[in-house]
């Protein structure tokens, strides 16, 4: 079988479903200073259900607000125009992919790991003072490169499963055996289509390799909370493996065993409230 090449799968992403107009908007908005945050917010508005998913977020216990939000201009204000924006795109894109076009991918086990890593790096990211939204939106699409694989070549996909479970290995080895690709590559390419911004795009892109020149700190807490979501077993997936963790992420982050500690309890918490949400 001939091995994809990233122009095949990059031909395919116009054939997928697109995020709600406003998202994109949103998206393209990251690095500008003109935006007129009150127009957005009347935009997003309009789309009943992805207000509603937003607003439930926006007052579940991971984000501490003392008034309960019922409008996303009450969200902007009280959580601020960064954190509302990665609310209402963690709202869409956990809506946008159909379920059961691939034998033996579960698309519910790759939803909850996918929260649970948003919500580990959320955690991470506010102990080493870094960026929490980036973290938790980079978290949440770290691996949405796989769910592109999955959409448009299903039963290709399907023998990549059926390899890896035959080699008893990581899906990115099992994706590059079979494939000739990654999910991290094709993660890349649907998130320059999606106007994610550079930090974020270096984030998925390196997040199995955070120690290479270049990654940027938000792959190295990428790859730990991933690492970590798998080694408690948050999300359940059938014959889960833990990825090795790299040395020098794990030292990056240089946290006790206390501070770890801490970090898988809040996880665990986090991610019980705002899987309920995002899986609703």
């Amino acid at each position: 079988m001939m091995p994809l090449s990233l122009d095949d799968v990059i031909a395919r992403l116009q054939d997928l479903p697109s995020l709600p107009a406003v998202v994109m908007e949103l998206l393209t908005s990251i690095d500008q200073e003109d935006v007129d945050i009150s127009v957005l917010a009347r935009k997003v508005s309009h789309d009943q259900a992805l207000t509603a998913k937003t607003l439930r977020l926006a007052n579940s216990s991971t984000y501490g607000l003392q008034v309960k939000v019922t409008t996303i201009q009450q969200a902007i204000t009280f959580l601020g125009f960064e954190t509302t924006r990665n609310l209402i795109t963690a709202a869409a894109v956990t809506g946008c992919f159909s379920a059961g076009q691939c034998a033996g991918f579960d698309n519910k086990a790759f939803w909850r790991h996918s929260i649970a890593t948003a919500a580990c790096a959320r955690v991470l990211a506010r102990h080493m003072r870094f960026n929490q939204d980036y973290a938790f939106t980079t978290g949440l699409l770290h691996d949405i490169g796989r769910l592109v694989l999955v959409s448009t070549y299903p039963q290709r996909y399907a023998d990549v499963l059926a390899w890896r479970g035959e080699h008893d290995c990581e899906l990115i080895k099992a994706e590059r055996a079979v494939l000739g690709i990654d999910h991290v590559m094709v993660g890349v390419a649907l998130g320059e289509r999606w106007n994610f911004s550079d930090t974020m795009l270096r984030g998925i892109a390196w997040h199995h390799e955070p120690e290479r020149a270049g990654a940027g700190f938000l792959a190295t807490i990428i790859h730990v909370a991933n690492a970590v979501v798998h080694a408690l077993d948050v999300a359940g997936e059938d014959n889960e493996l833990v990825p090795p963790v790299s040395p020098v992420a794990w030292s990056a982050l240089g946290l006790s065993e206390e501070a770890y500690l801490h970090v898988f309890r809040e996880t665990e918490l986090q991610f019980d409230e705002i899987s309920v949400v995002l899986m609703s």
